[in-house]
């Protein structure tokens, strides 16, 4: 617009905006969960008005535009965006400004690489800070002073659409911001439809001695009638989505950018912490002082890592390749939210000694964590967590001298009497590789007889105890025990006469077997001090332990301990002893059993996968689910067309259908003229019939227009016939219209809104 918007054509421009904005806001709270990005975004919102309408009044161009904009985001881009980094808490600083400058660039990538939410941590409300700002300016600008303003709704609808891209794989309400933000972006469009036709009207009449009753009852109720179009297409539009979406809902998470980018940390790079068992248990780890705990309750267990896949061969740490739930390493911006998980809070200083590697023990389900000393900075930087399993990783690792102190909870570990009443969860855990045949055997042996899934796993728990010894195989007078634990491992663990092994074997075996059971399972290793004095806990390389962990329906993941108790190991029987001559008895033959045993297996390995479909039939399901979503897509896209299409066809057949003759040929007269508007035919404010037909051009118009006026004006009231003749002559004339005209014109005339604003509205609805 070229003069000086009026004050209360800002005003309203403006309060759209601010309520579009807002709602786009709302979308963003998943990201970061803090008042400080509403604070964030309101300041912005009114600075940038703020900037846009004194642009608009004093006519500026657009380096001013930009110049005062840069003033504006270096002024208020550090209080706002890195409130650490400001001065008194509201200059910025040096450091702040190198920060809100480099995260307008790399904020974007660390928002992908960090877990949410993130609050004000570091600078990563710096994109959505700059974002906000920009789109503000820009949208207010186009609303004000551009030809083209309608295009100031795309502002908002930006900002809402980054939000979603940015945030998690799962929405707060997305259907009420969405139809929200579909609302307000509708009725801002209507209005300023009706404010350019208000001002065309204006323009027309500016001058005259006066403007008759009927234009000023139009420019009236005009706004009003767009207003209730508007919303009528938006219920039907809206109706149709949420009826689409409650029929056909989507059957899994959304897929964002977070989903998809690659993440810095791939456990897949680093070996089993499990492999490294027996380490601990020589010279000089032995012995060595691993770490030094203070606020370490008593009968605590320090988690090094959460091993959840098991290929046969080796127990590791999950990736993204067979579990998105524990391969997914991401930053922690300043805490986790852990509500949901019941236990006992602590907060623990730890000081690393002799240990070193990537994996950060903690302990229960991590809260926040802050390092300290030279390192501090790039151990924060490098610190990743996965919140299902519990697991920290520094990449480069942490080195002796590193200090860090973490909050966590700590959740109750159960009794066997508890762990008996516990069924089994549905945690997400990966497909077992290569279990041995003998595991199933020796299982079987230690639940039978017995009832119910908790009960069956307190009852393997005490059969592994009860036949099992421990050696480390690393002392003179200890028996031999091979370490690992692969598949052979575990057979020959099963099956050799006395069951000898240590944690990494017996762990591993039991959650091989609580899989068996039906339960999600997992191997941890960490440490497991022998005693908890008051003050300072030093774990020792000898502390080393690897327990299971099972999830359960009514209380998640519980740790439980399959290493059998330190006891003195038998001695061997002789393999071929010595004959002894005796008297031959009779042997009866072993008693078959003549049903087959019906262990329970476990849900997710492999053997239970269903039989894959005929790839014809995957490809033709996929093609079909694919046509479906397009139909329904296409569906709300043209259901508000479809809506202004029926609404002609009613308003048509109410015409054709009027009661008299004489109103079937006013009726007739209008829908030409109806569709003359339609076409873009624009005659003058209240025009007469002959000025319409003047304005289409042509005799045949004019001849319809007389006929018309004949017939309204007549003394006698017109026949049928008469009225016949006149829509035939109005179905000629409206296709007519259509010679010359392109496809996508004929389109556009069919769904044209001209017709249906005036008093041509009021009689849709007469019966």
């Amino acid at each position: 617009m070229k003069q000086r918007p009026g004050l209360g054509f800002v005003i309203v421009n403006m309060l759209c905006l601010w309520v579009a904005m807002g709602i786009a806001t709302t979308a963003l709270w998943p990201i970061y969960r803090s008042p400080q990005i509403a604070l964030v975004v309101g300041v912005v919102t009114v600075v940038g008005s703020l900037i846009a309408i004194l642009a608009a009044v004093f006519r500026w161009s657009s380096p001013i535009v930009l110049l005062v904009s840069v003033v504006a985001f270096l002024l208020l881009g550090v209080p706002l965006a890195v409130p650490a980094e400001a001065t008194f808490g509201v200059l910025p600083s040096l450091s702040g400004l190198q920060d809100l400058l480099s995260g307008v660039a790399l904020g974007w990538k660390q928002l992908l690489t960090i877990a949410l939410p993130v609050g004000d941590y570091q600078a990563l409300l710096v994109p959505f800070f700059t974002l906000s700002l920009l789109l503000v300016i820009a949208s207010l600008s186009l609303a004000l002073r551009a030809r083209f303003g309608d295009l100031a709704v795309l502002g908002p609808v930006l900002l809402f659409l980054a939000a979603i891209i940015f945030g998690p794989s799962t929405a707060d309400f997305p259907i009420p911001l969405a139809l929200g933000l579909l609302a307000i972006t509708l009725l801002w469009l209507t209005w300023r439809r009706w404010y350019r036709r208000r001002q065309s009207v204006r323009a027309h009449t500016r001058g005259a001695s006066g403007v008759p009753g009927e234009i000023v009852r139009d420019l009236r109720f005009a706004g009003a009638r767009s207003l209730v179009a508007a919303v009528v297409i938006l219920v039907v539009a809206g109706g149709t989505a949420l009826a689409a979406t409650a029929a056909l809902p989507p059957a899994g998470s959304r897929d964002v950018l977070r989903t998809a980018i690659e993440q810095p940390f791939d456990p897949r790079a680093y070996p089993s912490p499990l492999s490294a068992f027996r380490r601990y248990w020589e010279q000089p780890q032995l012995d060595a002082v691993m770490m030094r705990i203070t606020g370490l309750p008593d009968n605590s267990r320090i988690r090094i890592a959460t091993l959840d896949t098991y290929d046969g061969i080796v127990y590791s740490v999950g990736s993204s390749l067979v579990t998105s739930e524990s391969g997914s390493f991401t930053r922690v911006p300043y805490q986790y939210d852990q509500k949901g998980v019941r236990g006992t809070h602590v907060t623990l200083g730890v000081q690393v000694e002799s240990y070193s590697g990537v994996w950060l023990p903690t302990v229960g389900q991590l809260q926040s964590v802050s390092f300290a000393g030279s390192n501090a900075a790039s151990l924060r930087d490098d610190f990743y967590y996965n919140n299902t399993s519990g697991t920290g990783a520094v990449i480069g690792g942490v080195s002796p001298g590193d200090r860090y102190t973490l909050s966590a909870i700590v959740p109750p570990v159960p009794t066997a009497a508890q762990l008996a009443t516990l069924d089994a969860g549905s945690a997400s855990v990966p497909s077992l590789g290569t279990v041995p045949a003998q595991l199933s055997v020796v299982l079987n042996d230690y639940v039978a007889g017995v009832e119910g899934q908790g009960k069956r796993l307190v009852a393997m728990i005490d059969g592994l105890k009860r036949n099992g010894y421990i050696s480390h195989g690393v002392g003179a007078n200890e028996p031999q025990s091979r370490s690992g634990h692969a598949s052979d491992r575990i057979s020959q663990l099963l099956t050799d006469q006395r069951m000898i092994g240590d944690g990494e074997q017996y762990a591993v075996t039991a959650a091989l077997m609580a899989r068996e059971l039906g339960y999600p399972a997992r191997v941890v290793v960490g440490f497991e001090p022998r005693s908890n004095p008051a003050g300072t806990v030093d774990v020792h390389g000898s502390d080393i332990a690897a327990w299971v962990e099972v999830d359960t329906a009514q209380e998640g993941w519980v740790a439980i301990d399959a290493t059998p108790p330190v006891r003195e190991i038998p001695a061997e029987q002789p393999k071929d002893p010595a004959l002894i001559a005796r008297p031959q008895s009779i042997v009866p033959p072993p008693v078959t059993d003549p049903e087959p045993f019906d262990r329970q297996a476990t849900p997710d390995t492999a053997r239970d996968n269903p039989t894959a479909l005929d790839p014809l039939v995957v490809f033709l399901l996929g093609v079909a689910r694919v046509v479906a979503w397009l139909a329904l897509a296409a569906a709300i896209f043209l259901a508000p067309f479809v809506f202004i299409v029926s609404a002609k066809i009613r308003r048509r057949r109410l015409r054709r259908k009027a009661p008299t003759a004489l109103e079937q040929i006013s009726g007739g007269w209008s829908e030409f003229e109806d569709a003359a508007l339609d076409h873009g035919f624009l005659p003058p404010l209240a025009a007469t019939r002959s000025e319409v037909a003047a304005t289409v051009g042509g005799g045949q118009p004019a001849i319809l227009a007389a006929i018309a006026d004949r017939a309204i004006f007549a003394p006698t009231e017109p026949d049928t016939e008469e009225a016949e003749l006149v829509w035939r002559a109005v179905d000629e004339l409206a296709a007519s219209l259509d010679d010359n005209l392109t496809r996508w014109q004929r389109i556009k005339a069919r769904i044209s809104l001209r017709s249906l604003g005036g008093y041509s509205v009021s009689s849709l609805f007469k019966r």
